[in-house]
């Protein structure tokens, strides 16, 4: 059985829909290991947006999934119920972006989150993008005066993938993956994935880059300062 491993993508804005399969998708449903996996598709972080799904859902069919099922959990037709069938028949679950905070709030209020900690403790394989990727983690920051930085605090999320990170930060410099590093002890490292880019989790040690640059953040006592960057094997 291959080792257990936590693809966390930061998907692609603006990437044109007529391209092929996207690699690093083919490369976490592969990880199912079986042809044409069914995936269970978790949306809690953008409230189930059926847009959403349909174009995330393309997009894994045509890197190699079979059907790809809603686990509705937002509105009224969601609840823990009707998608506790679709989490236990899936090969793999997915979780798509949106919200981080909002994600997390409905996956414990709905007892989401209890429940998919039980399939990952029994073994089924999860991936995620953008806010789905940071859902994954163990961590999250958020500030209830987003008008003061003083009121920034930490919140737990799924704690699957044991690290932090943070996607798509590169353009104001990882300003959040920053303060969230900043509330943790000295020595804690953060991840950074860049647009078009994948870190993938093996255990609790082997990280590592898929499709392009992963940078790396470690808290050290006065200051939350950038290490060299991870890269995809081979370059």
């Amino acid at each position: 059985m291959p080792e257990r491993a936590f693809f966390l993508l930061a998907g692609s804005p603006g990437a044109p829909r007529a391209r092929g399969p996207d690699p690093l998708i083919q490369a976490a449903i592969g990880h199912a290991g079986v042809p044409r996996p069914r995936i269970a598709y978790v949306g809690a972080a953008s409230g189930d947006n059926r847009v959403f799904l349909r174009f995330i859902g393309a997009l894994l069919k045509r890197a190699g999934a079979g059907e790809v099922d809603l686990a509705p959990l937002c509105g009224k037709r969601g609840s823990l119920e009707r998608a506790r069938p679709v989490l236990e028949n899936a090969d793999l679950v997915f979780v798509s972006g949106g919200d981080v905070e909002a994600g997390m709030k409905v996956l414990e209020q709905t007892g989401a989150a209890s429940f998919l900690r039980r399939l990952h403790r029994a073994g089924r394989p999860f991936f995620g993008i953008s806010a789905g990727s940071i859902m994954l983690a163990r961590k999250w920051v958020r500030w209830p005066d987003p008008q003061d930085d003083a009121t920034a605090q930490l919140f737990p999320c799924l704690g699957f993938a044991p690290v932090l990170c943070d996607t798509h930060g590169e353009g104001d410099d990882w300003t959040e993956l920053r303060a969230l590093l900043s509330l943790c002890p000295a020595g804690t490292t953060g991840y950074g994935i860049v647009s078009g880019s994948a870190l993938v989790v093996r255990g609790r040690a082997g990280v590592t880059a898929m499709g392009g640059e992963v940078h790396v953040f470690r808290r050290r006592r006065d200051e939350v300062a950038r290490l060299k960057s991870l890269l995809p094997p081979g370059t």
